[in-house]
């Protein structure tokens, strides 16, 4: 249920109605925008008189929520949330393009400190890099765990830049302690004990979708982390598998308008994931800036020949430089038709 609080409503008029509401053993999600104030109500909302509430003097209106997410819901919150990261406060959303670049998996700490002085230099705003690697082969390597955060985190000194890495498996958390954005893997995007221990963080999330899940279903994931009292959360398209077999996934760019019309999350593109092919990865860049994503997530390795893992899809750092420049021309285009 959404309550729409008429303009001129006081404030504390307004707190007497949440106070009431919640203790009817309901929870409320507050938005303030300039002109409107919308209270979401979450939970049993049996226990409420629409006609009631509709004649109270503060309200302006009632409204049912069918869809089953509400914390991510854009029209509990109507305004773009704005997710901050690192010490710095580093803003994603509304206008605030991110671009998380470095390695699919961290190898050496010459290799990664390397990798991310060089992706600052071109215009990164976060370092990406795996520690724990999911892999689809069991003989394939699997990352250097604990290691490869702590070599994540030598290059954070380094460059200052906040670091982005993927946690598969709750026990792991106390390693993530001093990681700024923990990033959820497709394969683990419907793996719900872990994304309720997420809830209890505070630490921005990243999500990606499954490659075969539908937008309905990455939003309900995100609802499991926010439902649990974390609403850092940053959506990720990063292509889900059809029947094409010219690239690895197929990008869905259609995702990130439907789910900035569906929620008030952010949402940034994968096109390093959703091609496999390094030379694919400007142009999907740049559609992705043109179709409105809040930013990007891209492999970048200084040697892409003999990396460990997903070489093929990562760019050289001259490379990565060019499609920076690129994006930027892209978004400077979009927003000057705005």
């Amino acid at each position: 249920m959404i309550i729409i609080v008429k303009p001129e409503a006081k404030e504390e008029r307004v707190r007497d109605l949440v106070q009431w509401i919640e203790a009817q053993g309901l929870r409320t999600h507050i938005s303030k925008g300039d002109y409107t104030t919308v209270i979401g109500v979450i939970g049993d909302i049996s226990k409420l008189d629409d006609e009631l509430l509709s004649g109270l003097d503060i309200v302006e209106s009632v409204k049912h929520v069918s869809e089953p997410f509400k914390n991510a819901n854009r029209k509990f919150h109507p305004l773009d949330s704005v997710i901050k990261v690192g010490k710095d406060q580093i803003p994603v959303g509304h206008g605030n393009f991110a671009i998380i670049a470095g390695p699919c998996s961290v190898e050496s700490e010459e290799q990664i400190i390397s990798v991310a002085k060089s992706v600052k230099a071109s215009g990164a705003t976060m370092l990406r890099g795996g520690a724990f690697k999911p892999r689809t082969s069991p003989y394939d390597f699997q990352g250097l765990k604990a290691d490869g955060i702590n070599l994540l985190l030598e290059a954070k000194k380094e460059t200052g830049l906040p670091i982005v890495t993927e946690i598969m498996n709750a026990n792991h958390l106390p390693l993530f302690e001093d990681v700024d954005v923990i990033q959820v893997g497709a394969r683990n995007m419907q793996n719900f004990e872990l994304l309720k221990e997420l809830g209890k963080t505070r630490k921005p999330i990243l999500i990606k979708r499954g490659l075969a899940n539908t937008i309905k279903e990455l939003l309900m994931s995100a609802e499991y982390i926010m439902s649990n009292g974390n609403e850092n959360i940053i959506l990720c398209e990063r292509g889900i598998r059809t029947f094409e077999t010219a690239t690895r996934n197929t990008l869905d760019l259609s995702a990130v308008c439907v789910l900035h019309e569906l929620s008030h999350l952010p949402v940034i593109v994968d096109p390093s994931h959703a091609t496999g092919v390094a030379r694919y990865v400007k142009s999907m860049s740049m559609a992705a800036a043109a179709c409105g994503a809040d930013g990007l997530i891209i492999e970048v390795h200084n040697d892409p020949q003999h990396a460990l893992c997903d070489g093929a899809q990562s760019l050289r750092p001259e490379q990565f430089d060019d499609v920076v420049k690129a994006v930027r021309r892209v978004r400077a285009a979009a927003l000057a038709e705005d």
